[in-house]
């Protein structure tokens, strides 16, 4: 599941990180947000090389939320990825969610952010070799070194405990996220109120207050994440989604009537030890 708005240059890098997995996605869906045409023409482009399945709506400002969830409702994959356009996947990215995934958790993947004059410069050559996630490359490009770093040198074992250690919380984050598309069902899928600000993250808190666990794996599924704009920021977005985020912590919801069901018959708020006891 990609979600994509109007550029179609950074989404195209992400799927060449996608045509060279060594465990191949089943299906892609391009949740794009009111893209315009161009957007189009490269999707079918790649349509004859790669799973896609284009699902698209009227841009009417940042809905990300709506259309992801119309993408949730399009997909037939038991297990679903989630990350954005501008996000190029590792190539054992697939692999390693699905090694990870477990039923009754969801999993948390990590990032690592590149400045523009490095996003600017990747190419299919350098995706298809590997190259943006060799540090020595990076570094001959003028990225400067610090912890951050070790997401592109860590390996199995190292990996592994990394994520153990990290005081990092295994958040749903949009950019790198999985899990089972049932529980994303159960809880009504994103909350189509909110905008950009933490809006993933609220998905991922009723996710928990309905007893699913959260798993980091933020150095073992990485994504590099290209630079860009955030025309799309502002205060007021931010206070509704915090507010919305403080609702679902202290009533536990585990549902949002603002999903893919909308009104009061689609809510539904039980605690975790209600769900534990309760009948299927």
């Amino acid at each position: 599941m990609i979600s994509t708005y109007n550029n179609p240059e950074w989404l195209e890098k992400a799927l060449w990180g996608y045509m060279m997995q060594t465990r191949p996605a089943d299906e892609i869906i391009i949740a794009d947000d009111g893209s315009d045409d161009e957007t189009r023409k490269l999707i079918e482009q790649y349509t004859g090389s790669l799973p896609l399945r284009h699902v698209w709506h009227e841009d009417k400002g940042f809905r990300k939320t709506k259309i992801l969830n119309e993408a949730l409702k399009a997909a037939t994959a038991d297990y679903l990825i989630f990350t954005d356009q501008d996000c190029i996947p590792r190539r054992d990215f697939v692999a390693t969610h699905l090694r990870y995934a477990c039923k009754g958790f969801f999993l948390s993947g990590g990032c690592f952010r590149l400045p523009m004059s490095i996003s600017s410069e990747i190419t299919r050559s350098d995706i298809a070799g590997g190259r943006p996630f060799r540090l020595s490359w990076l570094r001959a490009r003028g990225l400067k070194y610090s912890f951050k770093c070790t997401k592109l040198t860590c390996r199995s074992f190292f990996a592994s405990f990394m994520n153990a250690v990290t005081p990092a919380r295994a958040t749903w984050n949009g950019m790198n996220s999985s899990g089972w598309r049932s529980d994303l069902l159960v809880a009504n899928g994103f909350d189509e109120r909110m905008q950009y600000g933490g809006e993933d993250r609220e998905l991922g808190e009723r996710l928990c207050n309905a007893g699913i666990r959260s798993r980091q794996i933020r150095y073992s599924a990485v994504v590099l994440h290209l630079d860009h704009s955030r025309p799309y920021v502002n205060r007021e977005a931010w206070q509704r989604n915090d507010a919305i985020r403080q609702t679902t912590r202290k009533e536990r919801l585990t549902r949002t009537a603002y999903g893919i069901e909308q009104g009061s018959d689609a809510y539904c708020a039980r605690p975790q030890n209600e769900r534990e006891a309760g009948s299927e």
